[in-house]
This record gives C-alpha cells, structure tokens and sequence, in this order.
C-alpha cells in the first residue's frame, strides 16, 4: 500500500511539475524556412497549386500509411480542398488552399484530426530565373496546456517534411522534364507502327451524346473520375498506373451516340467495390500510330487515315486507343497519341 502511494504521489509530482513547464512554453509557434527548387517557376506553382499534385510529393503525407484521398472541386487554385484518413481511421484531416496568387503566394490551411484549430501554412513563391526560392510560413495551431509539448518538436519536424519533399518535388520535376523532351521530339501526323504491350485497364464503360459540344468534357470528367478513383480510393501513386486511354470503335466516330471506355493501366486486377468501376483486357498488337496536335474535335480525319492505311494492307482492325500526351484542358489544343490495332 506504502509503495502505491509512493507512485501516486511522484506521479502527481511529475503531473505537477511537467504542468508548470508547459506554462512557458507558447500556446502556438510560428516560424520561417527557405527552400529552393532548380526548375522554373511554371513548372513549380502547378505543383503547389494543385492537391491532387500536392500530395503526391508531400512527404507530410508520403510518411504516412495507407492513406486515401477525396479530393473536391475546384481541383486547383482558389477553394481546393481535399480529406485524408487511414483505413482505421486513426489518422486523418482535412487542407484547404485559402489563397492563391498564381505564380506568387499560396496559403493552406490543415486540420489534423478533431482539432478545430489548424496549421496556417503560407508559401511565398520567388523566381530565379531557371530555379525557384520557396518561403515556408507556419503558424501551428493553439494548444491546450497539456500537448504544448508538441510545439517544441514542430519546427524540427516541418524542416524535416520540407526537405524531404523538395527532394521528392525536383524528382518528380525531373522526370515531367525528361517527358517533356520526348513530348518535343515526336513527330505529328505521320504514320508509324509499333508493337505495344498488353495490359490490364480499370475504368468505366460509357455512353454519351456525341457533339462538339458535350464529347470533350464528357471525356474529360470521366478522366477526372478514373483517376481520382485509382489514385485516391486505391491509393495508386504516379508510377504504379500506366497513361489512362480512351477506347472506342473507330467506324462510330461520326454516330449520334457513341460509347467508349475509358481506363487506366494497373499492374493486376484487384478487389474493387464499385460497380461503376470495371476491368478491361488490353492484348498485345501490332499498331498503325499517328501523333496528332490541334481541336480535338478535328482527330477523325487522321483516325480515317489510320483505317485506309490498315484496309490498304489488307490487315483487320481492333478498336482505337486514345492516349493524351500532356494534360487535357481546352478542346482547342490536345496533344493526342492515336493507335489503331491491326490483324491478319
């Protein structure tokens, strides 16, 4: 009994004591950190401005395990938002872009948990010349008494997740840059062949409308859908898909309706929840290729020039893949890689 009271009473002590400390330790920290990226800065906003890129660097949610994501519209800019969480939902939160200046300031704000209060993070981009100076603002959140312990670590911790990720962000730079020269030396509008892999696609099937008006955004909310769904609900990062493709039947391009699918390459099939999702079994073929820059509108007469190449030579045809070369946004200038299959 002596001995329990003992421990009570050092316990009480230790309570006290460590209670006290906490009084002089702030309810919030605040502090600043430079970093520096060796791309220019149109290369690097983007990448802060868009949470679906955010994270995929980040390294604040790279050390993390088995996260997934639900990111919100608008996916960039301006009242972006997103949520993330575990599978037992031990770690979560939520991060807003509360401001944006493109090309100049961002600020986030990041809710960790049931905290009420968040971190403030305000990024203040500077170019120089073919490098960018990153400025790191971070206010932590006010605490209770009893976890401003915490604040004594932060800085250590935001220095140690800024580091790491602008390693894993000049990475990642690298290899868009190294894409990019690819992207430069292709040549458009001349017909090639090639022998592409086969593979297994995840995506949706689907139908719609087919205008001028409603194909292009069909096509691109789909993409978003697709995406979205194998990187934030699978936890698929960028180098485990393959480039996401459209496929559909050539000879009902110029039809009222048309249905096509839409998918992204995955390494195996997985167990997967969602009905509107379903898998597709790309064979390996040879392909007539054609590389095709403008309105994606005005795609069809090359596509035709891929069908009159194949009936030329006396070969049957499979369904034709689309593939986006760089990021789709405005129907006027796609960069798109076309592949029609061909068979004896």
């Amino acid at each position: 009994m002596r001995i329990l009271k003992l421990i009570i009473i050092i316990f009480i002590c230790l309570f006290g004591i460590y209670s006290l400390a906490m009084t002089f330790v702030d309810e919030s920290k605040s502090f600043v950190y430079h970093s520096e990226i060796d791309y220019p800065v149109e290369k690097v906003f983007p990448q802060f401005n868009n949470l679906q890129n955010f994270t995929t660097w980040n390294d604040y949610f790279l050390s993390k395990e088995n996260l997934s994501y639900s990111y919100f519209t608008p996916y960039e800019g301006l009242g972006s938002s997103m949520k993330f969480s575990n599978k037992n939902n031990s770690d979560f939160g939520d991060l807003f872009i509360r401001y944006s200046n493109p090309n100049r300031t961002l600020r986030y704000q990041l809710f960790e948990g049931k905290s009420e209060n968040p971190y403030l993070i305000d990024v203040k981009i500077i170019p120089a010349g073919q490098s960018t100076k990153v400025i790191w603002y971070i206010h932590t959140p006010k605490r209770k008494l009893l976890e401003r312990s915490l604040n004594l670590t932060a800085e250590d911790f935001f220095v140690k997740t800024i580091d790491k990720s602008t390693q894993n962000l000049y990475q990642l730079l690298g290899n868009k840059v190294d894409k990019d020269l690819q992207l430069a030396s292709v040549k458009y509008d001349s017909i090639m062949v090639q022998n592409r892999e086969g593979g297994i696609l995840l995506g949706v099937n689907v139908s719609t409308r087919n205008t001028k008006e409603i194909l292009f955004k069909n096509i691109l909310m789909n993409r978003n859908k697709v995406l979205n769904f194998v990187k934030a609900d699978l936890g698929k990062k960028d180098d485990e898909i393959g480039t996401p493709v459209l496929i559909t039947n050539p000879a009902n391009l110029k039809d009222k309706e048309i249905s096509y699918f839409y998918g992204v390459p995955i390494s195996k099939r997985i167990g997967i929840s969602d009905n509107n999702f379903t898998f597709q079994t790309l064979n390996a073929a040879k392909v007539y290729v054609v590389f095709y820059q403008g309105n994606y509108n005005n795609r069809i007469k090359h596509i035709q020039e891929l069908m009159k190449k194949a009936k030329k030579d006396t070969l049957r045809n499979g369904p034709l893949l689309e593939e986006f070369l760089e990021e789709p946004s405005d129907v006027e200038a796609v960069k798109l890689k076309l592949s029609l299959p061909v068979y004896r």
